[in-house]
């Protein structure tokens, strides 16, 4: 066997004596949010006096401006109009920024949900030409396979300390062949080995549609190794599907199905020992990763005990097809159909998760009631987020100790989930 790389650590390893390191994290209390409302009296000031004036008072701030249910941003610069850029709600919402008099700053104040996260960029016109930015004041950054944008979290987000480095032992992530498949050509996945795995003893599996995605963009090494050493998931082998083709394989396509079932499957016991028990086998996706993973455990019932389901596209109402004539959402409607015919579900385990800023949030809460009207053991949570990479990290622990046989532990996020459901 070759060997193997860590997965994840791309910064020094944070060592700790407590079980997951928090991180530092500012938020306003309430009488800071009262000297909010005076940094911006005295920035609006300094920005009619001079330039400069402006440029030294937002030194002396960070921005976004975070307090209870409110985030003000601000730019500064020559500039036509300036505007907030969001995908949300399967739309681009477009908010305007108000220029302090005749100065070059530009301010805007907004609503938000307190414990949640957006990105965004800044749409700025000069010369009558609309330019999209990064937000200059702001270095919170999240990538994805398309670029950067720049992020907001609201009053009282963290980033799960179990997402980040810790010094855990590292796990491995070694090619795996398959040089015959459904698809008459060859594809290398990437498997994830934890740290000491002994490949004569059977373990669990997770399978990810887009895993090397994840690696990337939603901290999966760090995460695995994490939950592993902190034992809220067991030692498990991970494979990290890569698709060249989602729009084609994910969107309930009967080969995809068969590439998991025939082809990864075996490869992967010709690796390692792998447990028998189907509810010690996770599908996990994301968007129509999600749809991958709940058609492949559906026509191939017994092969996969457990679902780990975030941000699917799916849509269970009919009437929400007529603005999506996407040949995509067509297919998806298909397999949905097909779902409802079904009177009950094999044996599974599903944890659904959803942003409430998306577009398809309604959508994934009808799932899940679907899926547990039907006999499924459903855990459905969501967040104050998009469709975005970041906000599928935030849901790996719960997701993967919920997939597992695990319970989430009670928290204030959780307690968040409550009330909204």
């Amino acid at each position: 066997m070759a060997r193997g790389v860590p997965l994840g650590l791309q910064s020094p390893p944070i060592h700790v004596s407590q079980r997951y390191a928090s991180p530092v994290h500012f938020n306003m209390t309430a009488g800071a949010a009262i000297d909010a409302g005076a940094l911006l009296r005295r920035l609006r000031a300094a920005a009619r006096h001079s330039p400069a004036a402006a440029t030294e008072a937002l030194a002396r701030a960070s921005f976004p401006l975070i307090r209870p249910g409110r985030a003000t941003f601000a730019f500064q610069g020559g500039a036509e109009a300036v505007v907030l850029l969001r995908w949300i709600h399967a739309g681009v919402d477009r908010a305007a920024f108000t220029r302090v008099g005749d100065s070059d700053l530009w301010l805007l104040d907004i609503a938000v949900e307190d414990g949640g996260r957006f990105e965004y960029k800044l749409g700025v016109t000069l010369h009558g030409s609309e330019h999209w930015l990064l937000d200059p004041l702001n270095p919170a950054r999240a990538a994805d396979p398309f670029g950067e944008n720049s992020v907001c979290q609201t009053f009282g987000y963290t980033r799960p300390a179990w997402s980040m480095p810790q010094g855990m032992p590292a796990g491995r992530l070694m090619p795996l062949e398959l040089p015959h498949t459904v698809f008459g050509t060859p594809r290398v996945e990437q498997l994830y080995l934890p740290a000491g795995h002994d490949p004569a003893r059977p373990a669990p599996l997770l399978i990810i549609h887009d895993g090397m995605d994840f690696a990337t963009y939603a901290d999966l090494g760090a995460t695995l190794d994490n939950l592993i050493a902190a034992g809220d998931i067991p030692p498990l082998v991970a494979a990290l599907v890569q698709s060249p083709d989602r729009m084609a394989e994910y969107t309930g396509a009967r080969l995809h199905a068969r590439y998991i079932v025939d082809d990864l499957l075996p490869a992967i016991a010709d690796r390692t020992a792998l447990s028998p028990d189907p509810m010690a086998r996770v599908l996990l996706g994301a968007s129509l990763g999600a749809v991958a993973a709940l058609s492949t455990a559906l026509r191939h019932p017994g092969s996969f005990g457990s679902l780990a389901l975030m941000s699917g596209s799916f849509i269970l109402d009919p009437t929400k097809l007529s603005g999506r004539r996407h040949p995509v959402f067509l297919r998806i409607a298909r397999l949905v159909a097909a779902i409802r015919r079904l009177p009950t579900l094999p044996p599974l385990r599903v944890f659904v998760s959803t942003g409430e800023l998306e577009g398809l949030a309604d959508q994934n809460r009808a799932l899940a009631d679907h899926l547990r009207a039907r006999g499924g053991d459903v855990l459905f949570r969501s967040a104050w987020d998009g469709h975005h990479w970041h906000n599928w990290r935030d849901q790996l622990r719960p997701a993967l100790t919920w997939a597992f046989g695990g319970q989430t532990r009670p928290d204030k996020d959780a307690q968040a989930q409550n009330k909204r459901q």
